[in-house]
Protein backbone atom coordinates (compact mmCIF):
# COMPACT_ATOMS: atom_id res chain seq x y z
CA UNK A 1 0.00 0.00 0.00
CA UNK A 2 1.07 3.40 -1.06
CA UNK A 3 1.58 5.94 2.10
CA UNK A 4 0.45 9.73 1.45
CA UNK A 5 2.94 11.98 2.87
CA UNK A 6 1.84 15.27 4.40
CA UNK A 7 4.03 17.12 1.36
CA UNK A 8 2.19 15.74 -1.41
CA UNK A 9 -1.85 17.31 -1.79
CA UNK A 10 -4.81 15.14 -1.21
CA UNK A 11 -6.87 14.09 -4.00
CA UNK A 12 -10.96 13.83 -4.02
CA UNK A 13 -11.97 10.53 -3.85
CA UNK A 14 -13.16 8.99 -7.14
CA UNK A 15 -16.88 8.11 -7.74
CA UNK A 16 -18.12 4.73 -8.62
CA UNK A 17 -17.22 5.34 -11.66
CA UNK A 18 -13.17 6.46 -12.75
CA UNK A 19 -13.09 9.63 -14.27
CA UNK A 20 -16.64 10.27 -13.57
CA UNK A 21 -17.25 14.25 -14.11
CA UNK A 22 -19.23 16.44 -11.07
CA UNK A 23 -22.85 17.02 -12.74
CA UNK A 24 -23.46 20.59 -13.71
CA UNK A 25 -26.33 22.28 -11.99
CA UNK A 26 -29.22 22.52 -13.78
CA UNK A 27 -30.52 25.57 -15.13
CA UNK A 28 -34.12 26.79 -13.98
CA UNK A 29 -36.80 26.78 -16.65
CA UNK A 30 -37.56 29.89 -18.67
CA UNK A 31 -40.68 31.32 -17.77
CA UNK A 32 -43.31 31.99 -20.27
CA UNK A 33 -45.22 35.00 -19.59
CA UNK A 34 -48.22 35.33 -18.78
CA UNK A 35 -50.43 37.21 -21.97
CA UNK A 36 -51.43 40.82 -21.30
CA UNK A 37 -54.75 42.26 -20.48
CA UNK A 38 -56.90 42.49 -23.64
CA UNK A 39 -54.25 39.61 -25.18
CA UNK A 40 -55.85 36.47 -26.32
CA UNK A 41 -54.49 33.14 -25.82
CA UNK A 42 -52.94 30.57 -28.42
CA UNK A 43 -55.15 27.69 -27.39
CA UNK A 44 -58.65 29.56 -28.04
CA UNK A 45 -59.67 30.11 -31.34
CA UNK A 46 -61.60 33.57 -32.31
CA UNK A 47 -65.29 33.41 -31.81
CA UNK A 48 -66.21 34.53 -35.77
CA UNK A 49 -64.21 31.82 -36.91
CA UNK A 50 -65.41 29.13 -33.92
CA UNK A 51 -68.81 29.70 -34.65
CA UNK A 52 -68.82 29.93 -38.49
CA UNK A 53 -66.85 26.70 -38.60
CA UNK A 54 -69.66 25.07 -36.54
CA UNK A 55 -72.74 26.61 -37.93
CA UNK A 56 -71.11 25.40 -41.30
CA UNK A 57 -71.15 21.60 -40.30
CA UNK A 58 -74.43 21.84 -38.24
CA UNK A 59 -75.66 22.98 -41.79
CA UNK A 60 -73.65 20.04 -43.44
CA UNK A 61 -74.63 17.12 -41.24
CA UNK A 62 -78.48 18.00 -41.17
CA UNK A 63 -78.79 19.01 -45.13
CA UNK A 64 -76.67 15.98 -46.45
CA UNK A 65 -79.64 13.38 -45.35
CA UNK A 66 -82.13 15.53 -46.93
CA UNK A 67 -80.39 15.65 -50.06
CA UNK A 68 -79.62 11.68 -49.96
CA UNK A 69 -83.25 11.28 -49.78
CA UNK A 70 -84.63 13.78 -51.60
CA UNK A 71 -82.33 13.05 -54.55
CA UNK A 72 -82.74 8.95 -54.35
CA UNK A 73 -85.32 8.71 -57.06
CA UNK A 74 -83.92 11.27 -59.45
CA UNK A 75 -80.69 9.79 -59.91
CA UNK A 76 -81.70 6.60 -59.81
CA UNK A 77 -84.56 7.37 -62.46
CA UNK A 78 -82.12 9.72 -64.10
CA UNK A 79 -85.23 11.92 -64.09
CA UNK A 80 -82.83 14.85 -62.89
CA UNK A 81 -79.58 16.09 -62.21
CA UNK A 82 -77.11 16.28 -59.17
CA UNK A 83 -77.89 20.31 -59.25
CA UNK A 84 -81.57 19.11 -59.25
CA UNK A 85 -80.93 16.93 -56.76
CA UNK A 86 -79.41 19.22 -54.73
CA UNK A 87 -81.71 21.97 -55.05
CA UNK A 88 -84.75 19.72 -54.13
CA UNK A 89 -82.16 18.89 -51.06
CA UNK A 90 -81.74 22.95 -50.12
CA UNK A 91 -85.41 23.64 -50.71
CA UNK A 92 -86.52 20.58 -47.93
CA UNK A 93 -83.80 21.91 -45.54
CA UNK A 94 -85.24 24.79 -45.86
CA UNK A 95 -88.86 23.16 -45.30
CA UNK A 96 -87.44 21.66 -42.02
CA UNK A 97 -86.58 25.18 -40.55
CA UNK A 98 -89.91 26.60 -40.92
CA UNK A 99 -89.23 28.53 -44.56
CA UNK A 100 -92.56 28.39 -46.53
CA UNK A 101 -92.00 27.69 -49.82
CA UNK A 102 -94.06 29.00 -52.58
CA UNK A 103 -94.31 27.26 -55.65
CA UNK A 104 -96.75 26.59 -58.62
CA UNK A 105 -99.58 24.25 -56.11
CA UNK A 106 -99.11 27.06 -53.79
CA UNK A 107 -97.60 27.86 -50.52
CA UNK A 108 -95.67 24.69 -48.81
CA UNK A 109 -95.16 24.93 -44.80
CA UNK A 110 -95.93 21.89 -43.59
CA UNK A 111 -92.40 21.42 -41.83
CA UNK A 112 -90.92 17.48 -41.16
CA UNK A 113 -90.09 17.41 -37.23
CA UNK A 114 -88.00 15.06 -37.73
CA UNK A 115 -85.53 16.85 -39.76
CA UNK A 116 -86.72 19.66 -37.11
CA UNK A 117 -85.47 17.98 -34.30
CA UNK A 118 -82.15 16.82 -36.02
CA UNK A 119 -81.37 20.70 -37.30
CA UNK A 120 -81.82 21.49 -32.88
CA UNK A 121 -79.57 18.37 -31.97
CA UNK A 122 -76.78 19.97 -34.10
CA UNK A 123 -77.28 23.48 -33.52
CA UNK A 124 -76.85 22.20 -29.30
CA UNK A 125 -74.22 20.54 -30.08
CA UNK A 126 -72.40 23.29 -31.84
CA UNK A 127 -73.01 25.97 -28.91
CA UNK A 128 -71.25 23.48 -27.35
CA UNK A 129 -68.30 22.86 -29.69
CA UNK A 130 -67.92 27.43 -29.81
CA UNK A 131 -68.13 27.33 -26.27
CA UNK A 132 -65.35 25.01 -25.41
CA UNK A 133 -62.99 26.40 -28.40
CA UNK A 134 -63.34 30.16 -27.10
CA UNK A 135 -62.20 28.96 -23.88
CA UNK A 136 -65.52 29.37 -21.98
CA UNK A 137 -66.49 25.62 -20.53
CA UNK A 138 -66.85 25.16 -17.37
CA UNK A 139 -66.29 28.48 -15.97
CA UNK A 140 -68.08 30.89 -18.29
CA UNK A 141 -70.88 33.50 -17.93
CA UNK A 142 -74.19 34.16 -19.19
CA UNK A 143 -72.60 37.35 -21.20
CA UNK A 144 -69.98 34.88 -22.73
CA UNK A 145 -72.70 32.52 -23.63
CA UNK A 146 -75.09 34.84 -25.10
CA UNK A 147 -72.27 35.82 -27.19
CA UNK A 148 -71.46 32.32 -28.77
CA UNK A 149 -75.56 31.70 -29.59
CA UNK A 150 -75.84 35.48 -31.08
CA UNK A 151 -72.28 34.48 -33.11
CA UNK A 152 -74.02 30.75 -34.30
CA UNK A 153 -77.28 32.49 -35.55
CA UNK A 154 -75.76 35.21 -37.32
CA UNK A 155 -73.32 32.60 -39.36
CA UNK A 156 -76.05 30.22 -39.98
CA UNK A 157 -78.47 32.79 -40.99
CA UNK A 158 -76.01 33.68 -43.22
CA UNK A 159 -75.76 30.19 -44.82
CA UNK A 160 -79.45 30.01 -44.72
CA UNK A 161 -79.94 33.37 -47.21
CA UNK A 162 -77.40 31.54 -49.55
CA UNK A 163 -79.12 28.31 -49.43
CA UNK A 164 -82.11 30.27 -50.51
CA UNK A 165 -80.84 31.86 -53.08
CA UNK A 166 -79.62 28.75 -54.43
CA UNK A 167 -83.69 27.15 -54.14
CA UNK A 168 -84.64 30.60 -56.30
CA UNK A 169 -82.71 29.95 -58.89
CA UNK A 170 -84.79 26.59 -59.48
CA UNK A 171 -87.99 28.03 -59.45
CA UNK A 172 -89.14 28.03 -56.09
CA UNK A 173 -89.81 31.77 -54.92
CA UNK A 174 -88.13 31.79 -50.92
CA UNK A 175 -87.66 35.16 -49.72
CA UNK A 176 -83.37 35.29 -48.33
CA UNK A 177 -84.98 37.96 -45.22
CA UNK A 178 -87.86 35.42 -44.60
CA UNK A 179 -85.15 32.77 -44.65
CA UNK A 180 -82.13 34.83 -42.22
CA UNK A 181 -84.74 36.02 -39.86
CA UNK A 182 -86.10 32.34 -39.32
CA UNK A 183 -82.79 30.60 -39.33
CA UNK A 184 -81.52 33.00 -37.02
CA UNK A 185 -84.37 32.31 -34.66
CA UNK A 186 -84.14 29.18 -35.33
CA UNK A 187 -80.26 28.77 -34.22
CA UNK A 188 -80.24 31.17 -31.56
CA UNK A 189 -81.99 29.44 -28.63
CA UNK A 190 -80.79 25.59 -29.56
CA UNK A 191 -76.98 27.14 -29.56
CA UNK A 192 -77.96 28.88 -26.23
CA UNK A 193 -79.01 25.68 -24.36
CA UNK A 194 -75.66 24.32 -25.40
CA UNK A 195 -73.48 27.32 -24.71
CA UNK A 196 -75.53 27.31 -21.22
CA UNK A 197 -74.40 23.62 -20.29
CA UNK A 198 -70.98 23.85 -21.74
CA UNK A 199 -69.75 27.35 -19.58
CA UNK A 200 -71.71 25.96 -16.45
CA UNK A 201 -74.25 28.76 -16.42
CA UNK A 202 -77.32 26.33 -16.76
CA UNK A 203 -76.40 24.55 -13.63
CA UNK A 204 -76.17 27.83 -11.69
CA UNK A 205 -79.32 28.91 -12.99
CA UNK A 206 -81.03 25.37 -11.93
CA UNK A 207 -79.54 25.81 -8.39
CA UNK A 208 -80.83 29.17 -7.79
CA UNK A 209 -84.36 28.53 -9.41
CA UNK A 210 -86.96 27.65 -6.27
CA UNK A 211 -87.21 24.40 -5.88
CA UNK A 212 -91.04 24.39 -6.15
CA UNK A 213 -90.63 26.11 -9.84
CA UNK A 214 -88.44 23.35 -10.56
CA UNK A 215 -90.16 20.41 -9.61
CA UNK A 216 -92.97 21.86 -11.17
CA UNK A 217 -91.23 22.40 -14.51
CA UNK A 218 -90.20 18.65 -14.90
CA UNK A 219 -93.15 17.30 -13.60
CA UNK A 220 -94.80 19.21 -16.88
CA UNK A 221 -92.04 17.98 -18.75
CA UNK A 222 -92.53 14.24 -17.76
CA UNK A 223 -95.98 14.47 -18.43
CA UNK A 224 -95.72 15.68 -21.77
CA UNK A 225 -93.71 12.75 -22.49
CA UNK A 226 -95.34 10.54 -21.40
CA UNK A 227 -98.54 12.00 -23.19
CA UNK A 228 -95.86 11.68 -26.81
CA UNK A 229 -94.88 8.61 -25.78
CA UNK A 230 -98.51 7.44 -26.00
CA UNK A 231 -99.45 9.61 -28.60
CA UNK A 232 -96.81 7.67 -31.01
CA UNK A 233 -98.06 4.82 -30.11
CA UNK A 234 -101.87 5.35 -31.30
CA UNK A 235 -100.67 7.29 -34.30
CA UNK A 236 -98.45 3.89 -35.14
CA UNK A 237 -101.40 1.49 -34.56
CA UNK A 238 -103.34 3.66 -36.89
CA UNK A 239 -101.11 3.39 -39.69
CA UNK A 240 -100.24 -0.43 -39.48
CA UNK A 241 -104.00 -0.83 -39.30
CA UNK A 242 -104.25 0.86 -42.05
CA UNK A 243 -101.06 -0.45 -43.18
CA UNK A 244 -102.76 -1.73 -46.57
CA UNK A 245 -103.89 1.30 -47.86
CA UNK A 246 -100.24 3.03 -47.20
CA UNK A 247 -99.08 0.56 -49.13
CA UNK A 248 -100.83 1.04 -52.11
CA UNK A 249 -100.53 4.35 -51.84
CA UNK A 250 -96.32 4.10 -52.08
CA UNK A 251 -96.69 1.64 -54.81
CA UNK A 252 -99.10 3.79 -57.43
CA UNK A 253 -96.06 6.78 -57.15
CA UNK A 254 -94.51 4.43 -59.87
CA UNK A 255 -90.96 5.37 -59.26
CA UNK A 256 -89.22 2.10 -58.73
CA UNK A 257 -87.60 0.47 -55.60
CA UNK A 258 -85.07 3.82 -54.73
CA UNK A 259 -88.36 5.90 -55.31
CA UNK A 260 -90.14 4.07 -53.01
CA UNK A 261 -88.27 4.15 -50.20
CA UNK A 262 -87.45 7.94 -50.82
CA UNK A 263 -91.18 8.11 -50.37
CA UNK A 264 -91.05 5.85 -47.45
CA UNK A 265 -88.29 7.74 -45.45
CA UNK A 266 -89.92 11.05 -46.39
CA UNK A 267 -93.74 9.91 -44.70
CA UNK A 268 -91.25 9.01 -41.48
CA UNK A 269 -89.48 12.17 -41.30
CA UNK A 270 -93.29 13.38 -40.32
CA UNK A 271 -94.02 10.94 -38.32
CA UNK A 272 -93.66 13.70 -35.33
CA UNK A 273 -96.16 15.39 -37.07
CA UNK A 274 -98.46 12.86 -36.50
CA UNK A 275 -97.67 12.20 -32.83
CA UNK A 276 -98.49 15.88 -32.20
CA UNK A 277 -101.51 15.32 -34.23
CA UNK A 278 -102.24 12.09 -32.19
CA UNK A 279 -102.04 13.90 -28.69
CA UNK A 280 -104.44 16.65 -30.00
CA UNK A 281 -106.89 13.99 -31.06
CA UNK A 282 -106.42 12.27 -27.00
CA UNK A 283 -106.73 15.70 -25.56
CA UNK A 284 -110.20 16.60 -27.51
CA UNK A 285 -109.56 19.43 -29.82
CA UNK A 286 -108.59 17.62 -32.94
CA UNK A 287 -106.66 18.54 -35.85
CA UNK A 288 -107.68 19.86 -39.15
CA UNK A 289 -106.55 18.20 -42.62
CA UNK A 290 -108.09 20.54 -44.84
CA UNK A 291 -110.40 23.59 -45.15
CA UNK A 292 -113.17 22.99 -43.48
CA UNK A 293 -112.38 19.62 -42.18
CA UNK A 294 -112.18 17.79 -38.48
CA UNK A 295 -110.88 15.26 -36.59
CA UNK A 296 -111.97 14.66 -33.06
CA UNK A 297 -113.04 11.86 -30.97
CA UNK A 298 -116.56 13.34 -31.50
CA UNK A 299 -116.50 13.55 -35.29
CA UNK A 300 -114.56 12.72 -38.24
CA UNK A 301 -115.59 15.34 -41.61
CA UNK A 302 -112.95 14.94 -44.16
CA UNK A 303 -112.79 15.33 -47.95
CA UNK A 304 -110.97 14.27 -50.52
CA UNK A 305 -107.27 13.21 -49.35
CA UNK A 306 -103.98 13.57 -50.83
CA UNK A 307 -102.45 10.04 -52.16
CA UNK A 308 -99.97 10.26 -48.53
CA UNK A 309 -99.07 6.94 -46.93
CA UNK A 310 -99.48 9.01 -43.59
CA UNK A 311 -102.91 10.00 -43.73
CA UNK A 312 -104.05 6.55 -43.93
CA UNK A 313 -104.28 5.50 -40.30
CA UNK A 314 -106.60 8.88 -40.04
CA UNK A 315 -110.01 7.47 -38.32
CA UNK A 316 -113.28 6.72 -39.85
CA UNK A 317 -115.39 7.73 -37.26
CA UNK A 318 -116.04 8.98 -33.91
CA UNK A 319 -115.07 6.89 -30.89
CA UNK A 320 -117.58 4.54 -29.92
CA UNK A 321 -117.15 1.16 -27.76
CA UNK A 322 -113.75 0.09 -26.34
CA UNK A 323 -112.23 3.31 -28.29
CA UNK A 324 -113.68 5.47 -25.64
CA UNK A 325 -110.76 4.25 -23.53
CA UNK A 326 -108.46 6.28 -25.19
CA UNK A 327 -110.22 9.77 -24.10
CA UNK A 328 -108.46 8.87 -20.52
CA UNK A 329 -104.73 8.82 -21.68
CA UNK A 330 -103.84 12.40 -20.92
CA UNK A 331 -105.26 11.94 -17.63
CA UNK A 332 -103.18 9.00 -17.07
CA UNK A 333 -100.07 10.83 -18.18
CA UNK A 334 -101.32 13.70 -15.90
CA UNK A 335 -101.51 11.83 -12.99
CA UNK A 336 -97.98 9.24 -13.72
CA UNK A 337 -95.89 12.17 -13.80
CA UNK A 338 -97.89 13.90 -10.21
CA UNK A 339 -96.79 10.19 -9.06
CA UNK A 340 -93.43 10.25 -9.55
CA UNK A 341 -93.46 13.96 -8.74
CA UNK A 342 -94.86 12.89 -4.99
CA UNK A 343 -92.35 9.83 -5.20
CA UNK A 344 -89.46 11.87 -5.23
CA UNK A 345 -90.34 14.75 -2.94
CA UNK A 346 -91.03 11.67 -0.79
CA UNK A 347 -87.96 10.08 -0.65
CA UNK A 348 -86.00 12.90 -0.37
CA UNK A 349 -87.69 14.34 2.69
CA UNK A 350 -87.01 10.54 4.03
CA UNK A 351 -83.85 10.64 4.37
CA UNK A 352 -83.85 14.05 5.75
CA UNK A 353 -86.06 12.74 8.02
CA UNK A 354 -88.69 15.72 7.22
CA UNK A 355 -92.19 15.74 5.89
CA UNK A 356 -93.60 17.51 3.11
CA UNK A 357 -96.30 19.51 3.18
CA UNK A 358 -99.28 19.64 1.17
CA UNK A 359 -98.26 23.71 -0.79
CA UNK A 360 -94.82 22.04 -1.37
CA UNK A 361 -96.45 19.03 -3.45
CA UNK A 362 -99.30 20.72 -4.38
CA UNK A 363 -98.26 23.57 -6.02
CA UNK A 364 -95.57 22.27 -8.74
CA UNK A 365 -98.01 19.70 -9.44
CA UNK A 366 -100.70 22.89 -10.60
CA UNK A 367 -98.00 24.58 -12.32
CA UNK A 368 -97.06 21.24 -14.40
CA UNK A 369 -100.31 22.02 -16.27
CA UNK A 370 -98.93 25.95 -17.57
CA UNK A 371 -95.87 24.25 -18.71
CA UNK A 372 -97.40 20.84 -20.53
CA UNK A 373 -99.73 22.93 -22.31
CA UNK A 374 -97.17 25.58 -23.25
CA UNK A 375 -95.20 22.83 -24.59
CA UNK A 376 -97.89 21.24 -26.36
CA UNK A 377 -99.14 24.20 -27.96
CA UNK A 378 -95.77 24.94 -29.49
CA UNK A 379 -95.33 21.40 -30.71
CA UNK A 380 -98.84 22.14 -32.35
CA UNK A 381 -97.79 25.35 -34.00
CA UNK A 382 -95.06 23.33 -35.13
CA UNK A 383 -96.61 20.61 -36.57
CA UNK A 384 -99.06 22.19 -38.62
CA UNK A 385 -98.50 24.50 -41.87
CA UNK A 386 -100.10 24.30 -45.73
CA UNK A 387 -99.28 21.61 -47.63
CA UNK A 388 -100.28 23.73 -51.53
CA UNK A 389 -103.20 26.00 -52.10
CA UNK A 390 -106.87 25.28 -52.09
CA UNK A 391 -108.47 23.12 -49.39
CA UNK A 392 -104.90 22.36 -48.36
CA UNK A 393 -104.00 25.19 -47.12
CA UNK A 394 -104.65 24.23 -43.28
CA UNK A 395 -103.82 21.63 -42.01
CA UNK A 396 -102.80 20.29 -38.26
CA UNK A 397 -104.21 21.52 -34.98
CA UNK A 398 -105.30 24.92 -33.55
CA UNK A 399 -102.55 25.56 -31.03
CA UNK A 400 -104.77 27.70 -28.40
CA UNK A 401 -107.24 25.26 -28.04
CA UNK A 402 -104.35 22.42 -27.22
CA UNK A 403 -102.91 24.61 -24.73
CA UNK A 404 -105.89 25.82 -23.00
CA UNK A 405 -107.25 22.00 -22.60
CA UNK A 406 -103.60 20.45 -21.72
CA UNK A 407 -103.11 22.88 -19.26
CA UNK A 408 -106.32 22.06 -17.58
CA UNK A 409 -105.89 18.16 -18.01
CA UNK A 410 -102.41 18.40 -16.73
CA UNK A 411 -103.03 20.22 -14.07
CA UNK A 412 -106.01 18.19 -12.67
CA UNK A 413 -104.47 14.88 -13.50
CA UNK A 414 -101.27 15.67 -11.85
CA UNK A 415 -102.87 16.83 -8.53
CA UNK A 416 -104.91 13.79 -8.37
CA UNK A 417 -101.62 11.67 -8.81
CA UNK A 418 -99.80 13.55 -6.34
CA UNK A 419 -102.36 13.76 -3.78
CA UNK A 420 -103.59 10.29 -3.75
CA UNK A 421 -99.48 8.51 -3.52
CA UNK A 422 -99.17 11.15 -0.43
CA UNK A 423 -101.99 9.80 1.25
CA UNK A 424 -101.31 6.12 0.10
CA UNK A 425 -97.89 6.21 1.36
CA UNK A 426 -98.61 8.18 4.78
CA UNK A 427 -101.14 5.57 5.30
CA UNK A 428 -99.04 2.78 4.47
CA UNK A 429 -96.15 3.97 6.20
CA UNK A 430 -94.97 2.43 9.88
CA UNK A 431 -94.93 5.17 12.53
CA UNK A 432 -91.59 6.88 13.00
CA UNK A 433 -90.07 5.58 17.02
CA UNK A 434 -89.96 7.88 18.89
CA UNK A 435 -86.16 8.58 20.27
CA UNK A 436 -85.31 6.52 23.70
CA UNK A 437 -84.87 8.62 26.92
CA UNK A 438 -81.53 9.66 28.03
CA UNK A 439 -80.43 8.44 31.21
CA UNK A 440 -79.64 11.06 33.49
Amino acid sequence: MSRVTPDQPRRPAAGPTTGARPRARARPAARVPPPRAGEPSRSRAPLPVAAGVAALWAALTSLLPVVVVLGLAQLTEDAGSLGGALRAGLAGWLLGHGVPLQTAAGSLGLAPLALSVLVVWRLTRAGVHVSRAVGARGAGSPRQALAVAVAVAVGYALLGTIAAVAVGAGGVRVSPVTTAVTFAVFAAPAALVGALRTTGVWALLARRCPPVVRDGLRAGLVAVLLLLGASAGAAGLAVATGGGDAADMIGAYRTGVAGQAGITLVSLAYAPNATAWSASYLLGPGFAVGTDTAVRTSEVSVGALPAVPLLAGLPRGPVDGLGTGLLAVPVLAAMAAGWLLARRLLRAAAEDRAEVRWPELLVPAVLAGPVAGVLLGLLAAASGGPLGGGRLAEIGPAPWPVTAVATLVIAVGAVLGAAATRTLTTRSAPPTPRPAPTPR
